[in-house]
């Protein structure tokens, strides 16, 4: 089931309550699709990565191959914030130096270093670069799967590229003003202005980034082409936080495609487990009855860590059989 999903689809985003499995069931996935002839890019979007103890590997945030089939492959990436923040103050610089007169360079150069650490600057380097990292993948990848961080950061992020496309309007605006004057101007005293030219260069940098984030909006929102894959265990908190996982994803309009009930106990092996799967069983009835339209998947407890291949392939397995 949670295969075909992966078929059809060319964005899934994995996601749930820190601790429940979230990097291993995308892992598995990502293997299970490139074993069914599928090109992944596998990228974590958790501050706190875990990809590359998953796949026993050094990632970084270029794309590495971690996985090769017979016809299909997995790359993966685990965003690096700082990085993403560096290129963009970078070409703001660029633009602004070429905007203002020399004796400001000083105190602008001081003022970009600042705003780095502003507050919500690694949220939205983060989606900047999920953004881009879409736009690059849609000819190169037939399915691109994030790996989230836990759910609230996550819910957070997916607000945003609303927010940023609305705000890039009013910066836009605010500039259309402004070289209309400068036009005016230009008209009343002759000759050409840089300074025109460099704002020209903005206008399309806020245009290129305005796009970007709207095409993200319609790509996330379209549940022909996105689906949202929450990853949960069959405890009450973990499944409360589900069902309001949910509730919030389908008022952002996107769509909750899956669920996978991860860490089963077994029925058979011995007393303790068998009573910690009536408690587990009561969980599920609650999940049953509010989300009966959602596929749900159920997953074993394994024996052992979900770490290197071998691991991952069991896991790929499994899901190929839910």
């Amino acid at each position: 089931m949670l295969l075909t999903l992966a078929s059809e689809r060319r964005v899934l985003f994995v996601g749930g309550k820190g601790g429940v499995g979230k990097t291993s069931v995308a892992s598995a996935l990502a293997l299970a699709r490139a074993r069914n002839g599928g090109r992944v890019l596998l990228v974590s979007t958790d501050p706190a990565h875990n990809l590359g103890h998953i796949w026993d590997m050094k990632l970084s945030d270029a794309a590495a191959r971690v996985f090769t089939a017979s016809n299909g492959y997995v790359d993966a990436v685990e965003i690096d914030p700082q990085a993403t923040i560096e290129r963009h103050f970078k070409a703001v610089g660029a633009t602004m130096m070429k905007l203002l007169p020399e004796q400001l360079h000083r105190s602008a150069k001081q003022h970009l270093e600042l705003a780095k650490t502003a507050p919500g600057s690694h949220e939205s380097a983060v989606l900047e670069r999920i953004a881009e990292l879409m736009d690059q993948s849609v000819d190169t990848y037939d399915l691109v799967l994030f790996d989230t961080a836990p759910s609230g950061h996550t819910l957070h992020l997916l607000t945003l590229p609303e927010k940023l496309t609305g705000w890039t309007e009013s910066l836009l605006a605010s500039r259309s003003r402004s070289e209309r004057f400068a036009a005016a101007a230009r008209g009343i005293v002759g000759g050409e202005d840089p300074q025109a030219v460099a704002e020209s260069e903005l206008r399309r940098t806020l245009i290129a980034r305005r796009d970007r984030f709207a095409r993200m909006r319609t790509t996330i929102t379209d549940d022909t082409a996105t689906g949202f894959v929450i990853v949960t265990l069959a405890e009450k908190m973990p499944v409360a936080e589900s069902l309001d996982i949910v509730s919030q994803l389908r008022e952002l309009g996107i769509d909750v495609a899956s669920l996978v009930i991860n860490r089963r106990s077994p029925a058979d092996a011995g007393a303790f487990l068998a009573e910690r799967r009536k408690g587990e069983d009561a969980c599920l009835h609650v999940l049953r009855e509010r989300l009966d339209s959602v596929p749900m998947t159920e997953l074993p407890l394994l024996v052992r860590d979900m770490t290197g291949a071998d691991a991952l392939e069991e896991l790929a397995a499994l899901l190929k059989a839910g």
